[in-house]
């Protein structure tokens, strides 16, 4: 039986996860439920987003593109309530100013930036009533990046996509700082799908030469773990956090102090 007096608990909250089925999406959806929260698991690849929802039990599965206008109003039509959202759709690329096509940096915009934008302003009448249902006032979480807060060799779009999310936590944060909290986690490179991604599309040949490196850039010696990620998010979505407002949290091995 849970036991509801324990710290960080999000019993009867309602949250949404973009990007949410897999990666760090898949373990905040995790960390949220067994917190007490239900998940709106919300991804492009609906079939693995229900295949979690199924195996969670409090969630449900929502078809998203956050770079589309239709996609993010007509999933914001299903929900009549919710407390949480966690911003964590995003792409990455791989290459400095002048090996960065424009139709290469308007996508990241689109997903990383755009999405964020679109899909945060569609959720915020929601969010901004949540306060009436819990007397905590509503929360955001959005996922951006070491790559916000310091340049990163060979990142230059990803970077000013990630630096974006970081103005824009400030930003909302000044804009509501008594009826919504939202901060920011910077993650470092965490060990996930996204990252076997990237290590498989260029560099393939070398690719745990790769892999060794980019461990050696956090002081640490390691990547993170999706699940340290998601603990930060249910962190901040808690009412412990609820002096919280307009911060940044590097979860990055010790990147960014190095």
């Amino acid at each position: 039986m849970e036991d509801h007096s324990l710290p960080f608990r999000l019993n009867g909250r309602i949250a949404l996860v973009t990007g949410g089925a897999s990666g760090i999406g898949e373990a905040t959806a995790k960390e949220l439920v067994r917190a007490g929260a239900f998940v709106w698991i919300a991804d492009l690849n609906f079939p693995a987003a229900e295949a979690l929802a199924t195996q969670l039990g409090a969630a449900r599965a929502l078809s998203l593109d956050v770079t589309s206008v239709d996609s993010v109003n007509h999933a914001a039509a299903q929900l009549d309530r919710l407390d949480i959202l966690v911003n964590n759709a995003g792409i990455g690329h791989v290459g400095g100013i002048e090996a960065t096509e424009p139709e290469d940096f308007d996508r990241l915009m689109s997903v990383n930036v755009r999405g964020v934008y679109l899909v945060t302003r569609a959720l915020i009448p929601l969010l901004l009533r949540a306060q009436e249902r819990h007397g905590a006032i509503g929360c955001v979480v959005n996922i951006a990046s070491v790559a916000g807060l310091v340049g990163v060799k060979q990142r230059f779009a990803y970077c000013a996509t990630k630096g974006a999310v970081v103005a824009i936590t400030r930003q909302l944060a000044v804009d509501y700082p008594k009826t919504l909290r939202v901060n920011a986690i910077c993650p470092g490179t965490v060990e996930t799908p996204f990252v076997e991604a990237y290590l498989e599309k260029f560099h393939k040949d070398n690719k745990e030469e790769m892999r060794a490196e980019l461990r050696t850039r956090q002081p640490v010696g390691r990547l993170g773990r999706p699940e340290e990620v998601a603990s930060m998010v249910r962190y901040l979505a808690s009412d412990e956090a609820a002096f919280v407002n307009g911060a940044l949290f590097p979860l990055d091995g010790g990147w960014t102090a190095a």
